[in-house]
């Protein structure tokens, strides 16, 4: 059993359900209205309020998570919790709320998500596509072929802020809807190209946004409930009619989702234009489906992160042979080294993979520049977190350790920079994985058993053992080095 929890800018949601053969079976759902985007300030803080309502929603999830013994479940957070410039002091209760991680993924990755949620919703393996989905915060666009993802982008143009910055006081004047609608063409027009409409057949809106809009138009007779422009107009100029949103009644939609509704018409009726679509189909999957799909992938060995890193390999002409190599020795010596789970063996491998990635920029300092191009590169799968943790792995793997001894408390990490480390220098001095004849241990020190036999037939370890010694004795960690039981570093 899965569980996806969505983090929004208007709404938290939450689905579980079982994965079948035929897709998913959703046995519970669960949605309330926070209202996080609203509440931050200018200075782009989350209010204690809008926290506090977070706190409190994933506290409730967290009973009904509890009914169900274990779930496995992806908490990710969006747009609203991307900018928040007080987002770890609300992250760190909300994991302690509902007892999860909890990711929080770019637009781009967004994006992704949904599309994956679209695509095992639909029964066309081989259609042309663009999706769509409007929220509070941002606006992902997507297209892809079947489950094949081309293109994605994450326009900053949500239905919160941008109420608030078109329709002040709730004014619904035609020259405010122009405004709004012309600001959303301004922001699509040099990514047009990529979504243009000979490139897909049929597009499709995953949003709550745009399901309330189709039933808005089906309900209060402007349309069929497919979306096409001349009914967004329709509708908008229904809206005109009535001057203010507080005046503003359609049936189907409750007046605390006018605004929400409103803008979205406004960032439809820009999309619709600038696109060139002529209708749109509304179908109830999206960002929460496609994380329980990729639960799904991560649980049957088909993890979307193994190929992201693959792909950023061949980027920047990493040779896969020699990191692979590294790979091998890095794992051998974690696991020597006994942590107490396997949770970053994973991380350490793609690291490795990954380690040489900054030499396209520097030959000197590649260890910096590769740890700035993982923290920042749009990688499938990973979420911010995960990649600032590989960051500084890697940036860990050369040079002084003071620039990660924050985070070298955590015993699993500090081992497996020591086992980065020390694969590096072996894979200098073109020992092997067959060669690893000696004992490493790491708790409260280090201590490196060896043969003086095998330091006579690798006599350059010694001078990489004293430049290792060195490193972690400068930052309190004692590295005791014997030869056939004599301490001799």
């Amino acid at each position: 059993m899965f569980a996806a929890v969505d983090l929004g800018s208007n709404s938290f949601r939450m689905h579980i359900g079982f994965y079948e053969e035929s897709g998913f079976r959703i046995v519970k759902s669960a949605r309330e209205p926070i209202r996080l985007a609203a509440g931050l300030d200018a200075q782009m803080k989350l209010s204690d309020e809008a926290m506090r309502r977070g706190l409190d929603c994933l506290a409730r999830f967290r009973l009904i998570l509890a009914d169900y013994p274990g779930v496995v479940v992806a908490v990710v957070a969006t747009n609203t919790l991307r900018i928040a410039a007080n987002r770890e002091v609300f992250l760190q209760a909300a994991e302690e709320a509902i007892g999860c991680p909890i990711a929080v993924i770019s637009g781009e990755e967004e994006g992704r998500l949904i599309y994956m949620g679209v695509a095992h919703a639909l029964a066309s393996p081989t259609e042309r596509r663009l999706v769509i989905d409007i929220g509070g915060g941002s606006t992902e666009v997507i297209l892809g072929r079947g489950h094949e993802i081309l293109e994605v982008e994450s326009f900053a143009v949500g239905t919160v802020k941008h109420f608030s910055s078109y329709f002040p006081r709730g004014d619904l004047r035609r020259a405010h809807f122009d405004a709004a609608i012309l600001a959303v063409r301004s922001l699509l027009e040099d990514a047009r190209p990529l979504f243009a409409p000979d490139l897909w057949r049929a597009v499709y809106g995953s949003s709550g946004t745009m399901r309330a809009i189709s039933e808005a138009l089906a309900k209060n007779g402007f349309g069929d409930g497919e979306l096409r422009l001349d009914q967004l107009c329709a509708l908008r100029d229904f809206c005109v009619t009535q001057a203010s949103i507080d005046q503003l009644n359609l049936n189907g939609v409750r007046p605390e989702r006018m605004a929400m509704l409103v803008a979205g018409l406004a960032i439809l009726i820009g999309l619709f234009q600038e696109l060139k679509i002529e209708v749109l189909h509304p179908i109830d999957a999206g960002l929460r489906l496609g994380v329980l799909w990729d639960l799904v992938l991560r649980s049957t060995q088909r993890d979307r992160r193994e190929q992201a890193v693959l792909a950023f390999c061949g980027d920047f002409k990493v040779d896969l042979e020699r990191a692979g190599r590294l790979a091998a020795i890095a794992r051998a010596l974690y696991l020597q080294l006994k942590p107490s789970s396997d949770a970053l063996s994973k991380y350490l491998a793609w690291c490795c993979l990954l380690h040489e990635v900054g030499l396209l920029v520097s030959r000197t300092a590649y260890h910096k520049h590769g740890s700035y191009l993982i923290e920042h590169a749009d990688l499938a799968g990973f979420s911010a977190r995960e990649q600032r943790m590989m960051s500084r792995l890697v940036l860990s793997q050369k040079g002084n350790l003071r620039k990660v001894t924050n985070i070298l408390s955590d015993l699993d990490f500090a081992k497996a920079v020591l086992a980065l480390r020390f694969s590096v220098s072996l894979m200098h001095t073109r020992i092997g994985l067959d060669d690893l004849d000696f004992n490493l241990k790491m708790k409260n020190k280090i201590e490196l058993d060896i043969a003086q036999a095998w330091v006579s037939l690798h006599p350059t370890v010694a001078c990489w053992l004293q430049k290792e010694v060195d490193v972690w004795r400068e930052i309190g960690v004692e590295f005791v080095v014997r030869s056939n039981g004599t301490r001799t570093v």
